[in-house]
């Protein structure tokens, strides 16, 4: 039986053999999933329905997992019928998440095109989509140096 918390077979096969500088994009349930991603690049569908699960809760069970040396958000939009005034919500609880997990990262916007091609990337091995409905939600993780 595993300690961490993330048991789902498929992303611990695919996390076991990712390396160093390897990326793994949690999606909201908004984000193109079929065309946005790494070419060769393993889709995990986690969206049972609206809400179930979230980006935060993957974000979790990776974090217990890997390590990871890199966080990327998508920018949000300040103008249009998308846009926000402040970070969205779920930033706030990304950063819960993170200090939880005992690390000390940053989250890094990137704007919308930019993440996309930062996702499209052959280093890209897995997207996690979940059924996430909060805005700009979608979040990049780069893998890290296992130091223990």
């Amino acid at each position: 039986m595993l300690r961490h918390k993330l048991i789902h077979p498929t992303i611990n096969a695919v996390l076991g053999a990712a390396g160093h500088h390897a990326k793994v994009l949690i999606a909201d349930g908004n984000y193109p999933a079929s065309s946005k991603r790494g070419p060769a690049a393993q889709l995990v569908h986690l969206n049972l329905m609206p809400g179930v699960v979230t980006c935060n809760q993957v974000l979790e069970a990776i974090l217990s997992a890997v390590p990871v040396e890199a966080i990327q958000t998508m920018m949000y939009e300040t103008s249009g019928p998308y846009a926000l005034d402040e970070d969205p919500p779920v930033w706030a609880q990304y950063r819960a998440t993170i200090q939880a997990a005992g690390l000390t990262l940053p989250l890094e916007p990137l704007e919308k095109w930019a993440f996309y091609d930062a996702v499209t990337v052959p280093d890209h091995v897995l997207t996690i989509q979940t059924a996430d409905q909060q805005r700009y939600a979608n979040v990049l993780l780069s893998i890290g140096v296992r130091m223990d």
